[in-house]
């Protein structure tokens, strides 16, 4: 299966792209499943195991925080097109929606000065303060800040913080019992990038924004593995369901194959950005800044998941995100 595309996988890890990466091809009933070359090249060298926990960045936004905005909106919780200040009061800004934080059009001006130097409290304070600009609705930027405030409020509806409404509400049903927030054992995980003030970092968030929010964080800070990411779509290609527990509705999966940006002109879903497939058809696509992604056919139930640690030990984010869009393209001329 994806021939072309294993051998692509291969040596981008062989060009130096990558040093491990941890993939499949799956379908409703089965997956194709593949760990290769290593987990740490400095200081010291470590092979990848199928076992170690990517953080996985962004994908943190679809796993758990889309996943859970859902959940409020199929319940009647919230309301897509009501201002997000509605449901989280601390917020100035009354023009945002929830729609417009979901679709990254709230063209908001997130710039936070000594942002990375604030307490967990500053900087949750100094989200508050936010402002959409006059692209409101019109213009897509993709943006951690709009999960961020999405996080922020669960935890205001739900009285938990983030990462607990996550565990409960995401990781337990779908049986995901090897992820994790804040692990405890930097072992257990994949390291990321060796950075100039905070040196390797292991076992904690890569996200600087998500590394201070901590628990409150609802744009990364998920560590996860190959077993637990294919429970979360085989959920997806079974309609929202994960025996025994139905986790979405068939209806709410159906709703985001289609554009859900306010003019219908954004090629964005609720949390989920929209591909399209060489035939024509509409796929659900999210990466992950650490070198991570997630491909979806919902209507013929196929899905691609790539984990790699490309930031480790340096950050070479032009030369991989060409790199990965290549290897996309040849995924879906292959399927």
């Amino acid at each position: 299966m994806y021939d072309k595309t294993k051998a692509k996988i291969e040596q981008l890890m062989n060009d130096g792209i990558f040093s491990g990466v941890s993939f499949s091809f799956i379908t409703k009933t089965s997956s194709e499943d593949f760990t290769w070359g290593k987990a740490q090249t400095t200081p010291t060298v470590e092979p990848l195991t199928r076992s170690l926990l990517f953080d996985v960045a962004s994908l943190t936004k679809v796993v758990c925080t889309t996943t859970v905005v859902l959940q409020l909106l199929e319940n009647g919780v919230i309301e897509l097109d009501q201002p997000f200040k509605t449901y989280y009061p601390a917020f100035d800004d009354e023009k945002i929606t929830i729609r417009h934080l979901l679709t990254h059009t709230s063209d908001i001006q997130s710039y936070i000065e000594n942002r990375d130097a604030l307490s967990k409290e500053a900087l949750k304070e100094a989200y508050h303060h936010v402002k959409s600009g006059d692209q409101l609705g019109t213009k897509v930027a993709y943006t951690d800040t709009g999960t961020i405030l999405l996080g922020f409020m669960l935890e205001n509806i739900l009285g938990k913080d983030a990462v607990a409404i996550f565990q409960e509400r995401v990781l337990q049903p779908l049986s995901m019992t090897e992820s994790r927030f804040l692990p405890e054992r930097a072992s257990d995980t994949v390291p990321t990038e060796i950075h100039p003030v905070r040196g390797l970092i292991r076992g904690q968030t890569h996200d600087p924004k998500a590394f201070v929010l901590a628990e409150h964080a609802g744009n990364a800070g998920l560590f996860t593995n190959l077993t637990d990411l294919k429970k979360f779509v085989w959920m997806y290609l079974n309609e929202g369901a994960y025996q025994p527990s139905r986790v979405l509705k068939r209806e709410t999966i159906d709703s985001l194959l289609v554009d859900q940006t306010p003019n219908k002109k954004g090629h964005r879903s609720l949390g989920w950005d929209l591909k399209e497939g060489v035939d024509g058809s509409t796929l659900l696509f999210h990466t992950g800044y650490t070198g991570t992604f997630i491909l979806m056919d919902i209507p013929k139930k196929e899905g691609f998941i790539f984990l790699s640690n490309r930031v480790h030990p340096v950050d070479q984010r032009t030369e991989y995100i060409e790199k990965r869009d290549e290897l996309i393209q040849l995924y879906l001329n292959e399927k």
